[in-house]
């Protein structure tokens, strides 16, 4: 198959490496010519709990030609204005598009290629960008895993097609229920990246703040009842039952609650939140396509989101540059620790 990451970023690098290492004929697209160049020059270095560099192919979009079989969308959806249609001038019917973004990018796809091209899968592993043809791995290896499934519902070909492409990477966990893995992603994403981002830290460091484990349990909780509004019924992660693991009671329910989470992220403490990434560079994040489409969302069934509202708004306004990212933005959320 003739295979395009876009979005050679962080994640993007990683997994184009090791495509590449697996002998598939692949190419990597991204906008950042230095980037591109490093990688085409020296190679695409793969740091962090592995260390190899493997040569592959690089180019910027206004160098795609032709057709792809499989189109492995990694780029931010900040940019899928730009990004989506350079994907549909280089697809054909038979074509598969993968989406690999936080959030629930499959809409704004499918609005564009149509919902039968279409495949998503989550991401369950985590990345740091170093600089030109460098991308850290964060993830431990055991603990690397895609989920797979289809826009339309039914493991089909395209589904299995993109299982053999990405299992050269590591586990890929097939599902009939792509939605309800997406807003199982969406917690994850809402909940440590959210806390990541407004903080400034670690998802080691979040695990380890009791005060911070009560917010990432109330955010959690807040996009279950969102999910169940919307009719989705989440999928398991990893053998972990999110509606337990969000499971909001007395003190001695909510304590279980949070050592489940915390099993969770056990293996992805050295991470920190792609949207952290982007703030420390300068670059708008995806605030609005992860907390802000539980917030959304809950507005429009008459679901309180106020804890995923305050983080849409610490993290809008480091990006305006009205706060920084740092501990001391845990007084924002103070009155949520003694209600």
């Amino acid at each position: 198959m003739r295979t395009a990451v876009m979005g050679a970023g962080s994640l993007g690098t990683i997994l184009g490496a090791y495509l590449a290492k697996s002998g598939y004929d692949v190419e990597l697209i991204d906008p950042y010519i230095e980037h591109v160049q490093a990688l085409n020059n020296q190679g695409a270095h793969i740091v962090g709990t592995v260390d190899f560099i493997q040569p592959v192919k690089a180019i910027v979009p206004e160098e795609m030609t032709g057709i792809y079989d499989l189109v492995i969308y990694m780029a931010k959806q900040t940019y899928n204005d730009v990004a989506i249609p350079q994907i549909a001038a280089h697809i054909d019917e038979s074509s598969i598009v993968c989406t690999c973004q936080n959030g629930i990018p499959e809409y704004a796809v499918s609005a564009v290629i149509g919902t039968e091209r279409v495949v998503g899968a989550p991401v369950g592993w985590g990345a740091t960008f170093r600089g030109p043809g460098v991308s850290e791995l964060t993830t431990t290896e055991k603990a690397n895993a895609f989920t797979l499934g289809s826009l339309s519902g039914p493991i089909n070909n395209r589904v299995l097609k993109t299982q053999e492409v990405l299992q050269s990477f590591c586990p890929v966990h097939l599902s009939d229920n792509l939605m309800g893995l997406r807003w199982t992603k969406l917690i994850m994403n809402c909940t440590y990246s959210g806390m990541s981002t407004v903080l400034g830290c670690t998802f080691g460091e979040i695990s380890a703040s009791d005060d911070v484990m009560t917010l990432v349990l109330r955010i959690g909780k807040e996009c279950i009842d969102v999910a169940s509004a919307l009719g989705i019924t989440l999928e398991p992660y990893e053998g972990y039952d999110f509606y337990e693991a969000h499971r909001c009671g007395d003190a001695s329910v909510n304590a279980a609650s949070v050592e489940i989470i915390r099993k969770i992220w056990e293996g992805h403490e050295p991470g920190e939140a792609s949207m952290l990434q982007d703030l420390k560079k300068g670059r708008r994040c995806e605030i609005n396509e992860i907390n802000g489409v539980v917030c959304k969302a809950g507005r429009e069934h008459g679901i309180p989101t106020p804890v995923n509202d305050m983080v849409v708004k610490v993290v809008t306004s480091i990006q305006n540059g009205e706060f920084s990212f740092g501990p001391d933005n845990l007084k924002y959320f103070s009155k949520f620790l003694e209600s």
